[in-house]
């Protein structure tokens, strides 16, 4: 059996990341969620849980004890100096275990999609060090875009388009990318567009489990 292939997928804010990941997952990838990753690096017990802990004091616990991420997110949101002291605490242990994982899985010989919302923003282009074979990027048009935001998390205009104007542009992310997936159709569109950029790469380097 040979290796498998590891795809890098990113985007902006509303774009549809983590629905183009659930399709690569339907076509026989298997999926790492960076978000999922820090989520289990956060909970009780954890030394990263520790480390934010005595960073940012007990008020950002819950009743029972677990990091209240919602807070948390609060409190590091519109405090830049806060957030980077988040990043650097926690930002190590992800991308260490984020590498462990998808490299095991490619001498297993199975392909990978590793979800990462903020790939460039977390410096994790460098896709030697990673270990990525690709990096995809999923785009929409900014109506598009706005609107998602604003549906999916109950926000007003301003709010949205601070949100999305927290992130890097979306141009600087396309200019980086090795296929880009627009995506401001359906989701029929949008899995039919999937499954023929799979079948585009694999001469290159994907051989998709079951396919």
């Amino acid at each position: 059996m040979g290796e498998g292939f590891v795809i890098a997928l990113t985007g902006g804010i509303g774009t549809g990341k983590t629905t183009v990941a659930r399709i690569l997952q339907e076509l026989g990838l298997t999926v790492i969620s960076a978000d999922k990753v820090g989520h289990q690096l956060l909970r009780p017990g954890t030394a990263v849980y520790e480390e934010v802990k005595q960073a940012f004091g007990p008020e950002i616990l819950d009743t029972e004890g677990r990091i209240d991420r919602r807070l948390l997110g609060q409190i590091v949101f519109g405090d830049p100096e806060k957030r980077q002291r988040l990043n650097d605490l926690t930002h190590p242990a992800i991308i260490a275990r984020i590498k462990t994982e998808a490299q095991a899985l490619k001498q297993a010989g199975q392909d990978v999609v590793v979800e990462v919302p903020l790939l460039f923003e977390a410096g994790l282009d460098t896709k030697k060090a990673m270990g990525f074979d690709e990096i995809w990027v999923v785009a929409a048009s900014p109506a598009v875009q706005l609107a998602r935001v604003q549906a999916r998390d109950g926000l007003g205009t301003e709010e949205a388009r601070r949100r999305i104007g927290a992130q890097l542009p979306l141009r600087t992310k396309i200019a980086q990318a090795d296929v880009v997936i627009y995506n401001d159709g359906t989701e029929t569109a949008l899995k039919e567009e999937v499954k023929q950029i799979l079948a585009a790469r694999k001469g290159a380097h994907i051989s998709p489990s079951g396919a």
